[in-house]
């Protein structure tokens, strides 16, 4: 009884003390000074400033130099280290990579990602990742992701585009690059076209669903984890959300990996020449004997779980933020329509409205609008790390056993130690060399897609998909961002805007 009189006066005073910062801050414009408050911590002013958490986080790093402690109730454990320090990511990623684990907290955090390889740890992470490079490799998959996102842009994206200008109508770029990615991510994945990307933007449950699981990790992430997890106990609030949102998913998941296992047995393991799915692939995957390696149908569900994490939404953000950016942004839009127009439109005779991975690698400057947009709004503005022992950053932070360590991508777009006094400003020259060449910047320092040996293994599938989407959209239509519209970020654990990117479309006169 004591133990639940804790959890409801735990969530009643975080409540209340929400709504006294969140009113404060109304009535405020500066950013609230971090106060390590008695028995509570740093809590209170964390849920006040949920509305502005990355940047709240961000200025507080700044006026820290870039790496600060949270202290959290004081019978929770929620005390973290912040760091966007390069040097910092540089040693927790690569130079002492062994000491530094996902960690127990985050695999609770986490628990829709079951045990797939965005929360495995040593020697497990190590084969998931080795098997899934070697089967991307295997099946060529960049070639395999070209055609696919080709035919969607040609059948889909183009045709609701030209819809929009015809009739006039605001479009959500977010809402259709969601919608893109999920279908496209469910053709590579499961070989099935859900066709959620159609004029009529028909409702997909697994698609929204998905949506919401992200949004639910994302309130783990910032009260105890005594708060939610009593609360899923009770199955209330956030936690009866996430509990619908994954059985709904995991209905569609699993439903798709019954069928496949049948046609595998039908053909007697024979994969078909038309089958290029990952699932497949998983699925055929034996060990020296013969004997399948993948036999559980709940390990193949969190393979594709934690795939479908990693190539829907993050494109989605990436897309989402660099539109609005080069929308906002004129000069960069008429060097990119330059640049296309000088490699293409002078020799192509008839001009295509989409190109492929050959076509995009000669867009340098796209490249560097590209990288620059991921700098400012990385698609995962945060990494979470646990300690296995004591240890310092090169800061000269002390590190105990089972620390957590928040890796904030966000701030780290905008440490001026490391991106110099015009960090904030959109600069898609920072990435050319004097030549005109692509310039390498460290992972360390530019960490939309992680470094060390947990670099995100689809990078370059990514950024090509990015490109030629985009070349395809600024190429044929302009862009206009509807007047007043807001644009800030959702609370969610990938980056993306809360209230969707609305704008007008035109078509570019050919």
């Amino acid at each position: 009884m004591a133990v639940l009189f804790l959890y409801v006066a735990t969530i009643i005073v975080s409540s209340f003390l929400f709504l006294y910062v969140h009113h404060h801050r109304r009535n405020s414009c500066r950013t609230p000074l971090l106060i390590d408050w008695p028995i509570l911590g740093m809590l209170p002013q964390l849920l006040g400033n949920l509305w502005q958490f990355h940047d709240y986080v961000t200025n507080l790093l700044r006026q820290k130099g870039g790496t600060g402690e949270f202290m959290g109730p004081w019978f929770t454990n929620m005390n973290y280290i912040f760091t966007c320090d390069p040097l910092n990511v540089h040693h927790i990623m690569s130079e002492n990579f062994d000491n530094y684990v996902k960690g127990s907290n985050f695999q609770e955090i986490f628990e829709p990602f079951g045990g797939g390889s965005v929360a495995a740890d040593s020697e497990t992470w190590k084969y998931r990742r080795a098997s899934m490079q070697s089967m991307m490799r295997k099946m060529s998959f960049e070639r395999m992701s070209e055609k696919s996102i080709q035919k969607k842009l040609q059948n889909c994206l183009l045709p609701i585009l030209d819809h929009a200008c015809s009739h006039e109508k605001v479009l959500d770029l977010q809402e259709v690059f969601s919608r893109l990615m999920f279908d496209e991510t469910s053709i590579m994945i499961l070989g099935y076209d859900p066709k959620s990307l159609s004029i009529e933007f028909p409702l997909i449950k697994a698609e929204k669903a998905f949506k919401e699981v992200m949004e639910s990790i994302f309130y783990r992430n910032t009260v105890p984890i005594s708060v939610w997890k009593f609360q899923k106990w009770l199955q209330i609030g956030n936690e009866k959300k996430l509990t619908e949102a994954c059985k709904v998913f995991d209905q569609f998941l699993y439903s798709h990996i019954s069928e496949k296992r049948q046609e595998l047995i039908i053909s007697k393991c024979n994969k078909s020449s038309d089958d290029d799915s990952l699932l497949s692939d998983i699925m055929m995957t034996t060990d020296q004997n013969g004997k399948m390696v993948f036999d559980d149908d709940k390990f193949v569900r969190d393979v594709a779980f934690n795939l479908y994490a990693g190539g829907r939404d993050t494109i989605t953000s990436g897309l989402t933020w660099f539109l609005w950016l080069v929308a906002t942004h004129p000069s960069v839009e008429a060097k990119i329509l330059e640049e296309i127009k000088e490699n293409f439109d002078a020799i192509d005779g008839k001009k295509r409205k989409v190109l492929g991975i050959e076509d995009v690698k000669k867009l340098i400057y796209l490249h560097g609008a590209l990288c620059e947009s991921l700098r400012l709004f990385p698609p995962i503005p945060i990494e979470r790390k646990q300690s296995l022992k004591s240890d310092t950053l090169p800061s000269g932070h002390r590190i105990s056993p089972n620390t957590s360590i928040i890796l904030f991508t966000y701030a780290m777009g905008r440490f001026e130690e490391a991106w110099e006094k015009d960090c904030l400003k959109f600069k898609p020259e920072r990435w050319i060399s004097e030549k005109g060449k692509i310039k390498h910047i460290s992972y360390y320092k530019f960490f939309s897609f992680n470094a060390g040996p947990r670099i995100c293994l689809g990078k370059d599938v990514a950024l090509f998909q990015m490109k030629i989407v985009a070349a395809a959209i600024l190429r044929n239509y302009h862009i206009q961002v509807v007047e007043n519209h807001p644009v800030t970020p959702a609370q969610s654990i990938l980056l993306l805007m809360k209230h969707g990117l609305k704008v007008n479309i035109a078509r570019r006169q050919v």
